[in-house]
Order: C-alpha cells, then structure tokens, then sequence
C-alpha cells in the first residue's frame, strides 16, 4: 500500500505543479485548477441574481463616490498587471462598481470585476482614501483568484488528482455546489465568504499597491484598520474575521508601507 502511495504521488505530483499560479505583487504559488472562464461564469449568474433583489443606494453623491474611486483603482490594477506579464489575470473582467443600501459593514469583489460596497461601511471609510483601502483590498481577492484558489483545494479533497480533470470537464453538480461554499452565492449578507488569514493578508499586501498606484497614500490604511478596530463588539461582518488580530494586521501593513509609498505619486 505505501509504494502504491508513493507511486500515486509520482503521477499527480507533475499535475499539480503544472496547475500552480504565481499571485501578482506576493509571488506565492498557488493551486489553480479552475478555469478563470468558469468562475467568471458562475461569479456573473450570482451577481446577477443579487443585484436584482439588492436595494440600490439613492445617495448620489457617495455612489459618485464609489464609482469614481473604483475607476481609479481599476485602472491602477490594469496598468499594474500589465507591466508586470500578468494581464491574462484581467481576461473577461467586466467591472462594477455599486453602492448598496445595507447597514453591514461589508463590501467584496466578485471574480471577473463585480464590486459591491455597502452603506454600512462609509461612516467607518470616511475619505475617498478609507475607500480605496476597501476598494483594493477586495479588488486584490479577485486578482490573485482567491476564490477559485480555495474552490481548488476543495476539488482535491472531494475528488483527488485523478479525478480533477473529469471534475471540471463534465461540470457536476457537486463542482457547482463547490462554488456555492466559496462564494454562499445568493446570500444577501456576506456573498463572499470569509477568507483565510494568508488570503486576508495577501489581499491586504496587494491592496496597499493598488490604491497607491490609484493615487491615495497607503498611510491612510492603517487610519482605516484603526476605525475597524474600533468596531470591535459591534455589527461587524464575518468579512474580515478570519484574519489575525486587528493589532498585528495594522503592524503588518505599515511594515509594507515603505514598498507602497514607491508607488505612490501625489
């Protein structure tokens, strides 16, 4: 039985090496079995079917807002993707940006470039800049392909290298169920599910970049986590919950502030 492990792990090893991805900005290797295609599609469907119950914000002023910061930030991560070779990571986005009447302290950005920012974050965002810290942080989940990242791992556990790729050829139903547990499509309230600590703080990481390539001094993050901590013991969404605590992402994002601060131009 061990050498047949052993002669397993020799088959599917060369698989798996070749289904790795390198995240933009952090350089880490990931699994990456799900085709960006494919998550777009299903990422698409459920946007969809969110935004037709969702409450639309009325507020003009802060959706300017919203819509005007996210065109920053979007062309900073286009710009940044393409100097770097990682613009296939950008193939079939179609980006949007929204602001939704929802008290949650919440916002999240979808595969392919679909961005929802609640009502319920501003008073803790209070500037253009606290925006573009939520902005690129949740922007930075879709580029490095958090949730296909996760959705993967969850094939191997299910199905096992050798029955990945008969998995994602047929699209079973329990490959789109798999979906369901990344995402919770459907669901008003956190449609994005939490993500890991590494996943938190990589997107943290690749945010700092972002917004300060958009134009916004990455300084004004740690401002931005600070007033998140203050909501401790408050309405708080699960978005952020799996990270380490407020106190060592707040040290962890000014030790990144002197990479950021290269790329920011006043």
């Amino acid at each position: 039985m061990k050498i047949f492990k052993i002669k397993l792990i020799f088959l599917i090893l060369p698989f798996f090496l070749s289904t790795c991805a390198k995240v933009p900005i952090t350089g880490r290797r990931q699994l990456d079995l799900i085709p960006a295609a494919e998550m777009q599609s299903l990422s698409f469907t459920s946007y969809k079917d969110f935004m037709s119950s969702a409450k639309i914000s009325k507020d003009a002023k802060n959706t300017e807002m919203v819509k005007r910061v996210g065109a920053k930030v979007k062309v900073a991560v286009e710009q940044y993707l393409t100097t770097h070779n990682y613009a296939k990571r950008l193939k079939g986005f179609e980006w949007e940006f929204n602001l939704v009447d929802d008290p949650t302290i919440n916002a999240w950005c979808m595969p392919g470039g679909k961005v929802v920012v609640y009502t319920g974050i501003l008073p803790v965002v209070q500037s253009e800049a606290g925006l573009a810290t939520v902005l690129g942080h949740e922007i930075a989940h879709a580029i490095a392909e958090h949730g296909g990242e996760r959705m993967s791992q969850g094939l191997v556990t299910q199905f096992g290298g050798l029955a990945l790729q008969v998995a994602l050829s047929s699209k079973p139903q329990q490959t789109q169920a798999l979906y369901l547990q990344a995402f919770n499509a459907g669901s008003q309230v956190a449609v994005i599910l939490p993500y890991s600590r590494l996943h938190e703080s990589e997107a943290d990481h690749m945010g700092l970049i972002f917004m300060a390539m958009a134009g916004y001094n990455p300084e004004e993050s740690v401002y931005f986590w600070e007033r998140m901590k203050g909501q401790s013991g408050k309405s708080k969404s699960d978005i952020f919950s799996t990270h380490p605590s407020d106190d060592k992402r707040i040290a962890q994002i000014k030790s990144w502030l002197p990479e950021a601060n290269k790329y920011y131009k006043k």
